[in-house]
This record gives C-alpha cells, structure tokens and sequence, in this order.
C-alpha cells in the first residue's frame, strides 16, 4: 500500500477564500474547532454516540457496512432550530443508487443533537459559506455515519463520485481504526482537475461547494482484525430542504 497524500490544510481565517476560488478546503482540527467555537477535546466527547448507530436499511448494493442516523435543523438569524423529524430524500439526478425514495433513518441522538459542541458546528458552519454565498436561511441535514469492514470492505460512498444536490457539504471525520484506504478524492465538476489526500486526524475536515467540485470516498479494508470509519457530513441548503415531487 502505498503512502497516503497528506491533506492539504489551510487556516480556518483561509478557509472561505480558498472555499471560493477553489470550491473546497480542508481544515485541521484545530481549524474545525474555531470555527465551531470549541476546542477540539470538546468536539471529541461527541465521538460515543458512534457506537449506537443502526443499520442503514436502505442500502441498494445488499451491503451491511453502513450504520447511520440522521437530523434536520434551520440556521436563521445567528441562531439553530429543531425541525420535526423528517426523511432523508435526494433526486436520481444526484444519487443514482439511492436517489427517488424517501429514506428514514432513525434520528439523531440526544447527546449529539443537543450538545453545543454540535450546535456550534452548525452555526460555524453556516458563517463560513454565508462567507462565500450568503442565504437568509440555511436548511442543514446532519448525517452521523459509520462504515464498517466487518464483511471485508465497507463503501463510504457506494453511489461513486457524486454531488449531494445542496449548496455547501461537509465532511468531518471522527475517528478511523484499524483500517486502509479511505481516500478522499474531489474533483472539478467541469473539468479533469483535482486533488487526493486521505484524513487521519479525528475532527479533521472537508468543506465544498457543491455546485463546483464532486466528491467521493474509496473503500475501506481492515487491516489487522474488523475496523471502521466514524463520520459527520453535514450538508447546507438555500430554499428549502430536499423533498419528493408533489
């Protein structure tokens, strides 16, 4: 196997900048965490509620690798709304695998929803991409995931390289043990250019414009005994959340 790329970090003060003349940054945890607004020793009592996450359901490619929760909220006005309890949906256009039926997940837990670490994040993250794109209200869907090799090989994005159909995703990796691969890879959505690199440190993170760049993740195998990749992503909307025709 050979030596990963390393990612190519900036400054959380850089990050909108490059977010905007590039379409992506990728922040260390330090970064992350000042944008969130707590330290990263903060961020990381999140990291328990990984280990209760039930199995995705919904998985077209007959996998067992994925385990998930899921949660709705609004930023407006400085601040983080609750939203009822509602589906996750995309459009066939943005997720061929999954894309078209509404997908209910169980949602998430309380500990990490109500915690101001978490909310934190939230309303960081809203500061940032109104920083490139600003809206009046930012429509978010959280996503705990966790990827598994316990069959052999775990897909951190089955459906290939994709866009999510939103305005502003990210990735934040949470924890990673006892595994190989996982490399993140993001490409220019009109072109051939891109960058690779694969994140290591817990709380780490990519950010992207959606409507610029594609993303995806490789598969992921263990490397001595079962292992898995824990992340949050985090996607952020104007207009409206994601719904089925009407």
């Amino acid at each position: 196997m050979g030596t990963p790329f390393e990612p190519p970090f900036v400054a959380a003060q850089d990050a909108a900048r490059h977010l905007g003349e590039r379409g992506f940054a990728v922040l260390d945890p330090a970064g992350l965490g000042r944008i969130a607004g707590h330290a990263v020793t903060t961020l990381a009592q999140l990291t328990p509620a990984w280990d209760n996450l039930p199995r995705d359901e919904y998985l077209r490619d007959g996998g067992r690798y994925r385990s998930r929760r899921h949660g709705s909220f609004e930023v407006v006005g400085g601040r983080v709304q609750d939203v009822p309890h509602r589906a996750h949906w995309q459009s066939e256009d943005y997720n061929a695998l999954h894309g078209g039926i509404e997908r209910w997940f169980e949602p998430l837990a309380p500990e990490v929803s109500n915690a101001p670490a978490f909310r934190g994040l939230l309303l960081g993250l809203a500061t940032l991409f109104d920083a490139v794109r600003p809206a009046p209200t930012w429509f978010v869907e959280a996503h705990t995931f966790r990827i598994d090799t316990t069959g052999g090989i775990g897909r951190p994005t089955p459906e290939g390289a994709h866009r999510d159909g939103v305005d502003f995703v990210a990735v934040l990796l949470v924890a990673r043990v006892n595994i190989k691969g996982g490399e993140t890879r993001v490409f220019d959505a009109n072109g051939p250019a891109g960058q690779r690199f694969t994140l290591h440190a817990p709380w780490s993170a990519l950010v992207l414009d959606d409507s610029r760049v594609v993303h995806e993740t490789t598969p992921i195998q263990p490397h001595e005994g079962d292992g898995y990749r824990d992340t949050l992503v985090l996607t952020y909307r104007r207009g409206g959340f994601q719904d089925p025709p009407r």
